[in-house]
């Protein structure tokens, strides 16, 4: 996945292009983007407008193998809280 963040109101997206496959596979790491994100969201700092996207290597994986990814790009971007 890619995570671009940028200053703002603390906006959260989850993208999944077309790249990713048909409508039943982007809506599947859709919501999984958004699983994970609820069990990291409650640590990143307020005020930034967070954009997930999702790539290919996404079908196929679990919740939980997201969610030490995003862990890892959050804290990177500087936006996980300590």
């Amino acid at each position: 996945m890619v995570v671009l963040v940028a200053p703002g109101s603390g906006t959260t997206a989850f993208v999944a292009g077309r790249r990713i496959g048909g409508a039943v596979h982007r809506n599947r790491a859709r919501r999984i983007l958004k699983a994970a994100w609820r069990e990291v969201g409650t640590r990143a700092r307020e005020g930034y407008d967070i954009a997930f996207v999702a790539r290919g290597a996404i079908r196929g994986s679990k919740t939980q193998d997201l969610v030490a990814e995003m862990e890892e790009l959050l804290t990177r971007a500087g936006v996980m809280g300590a």
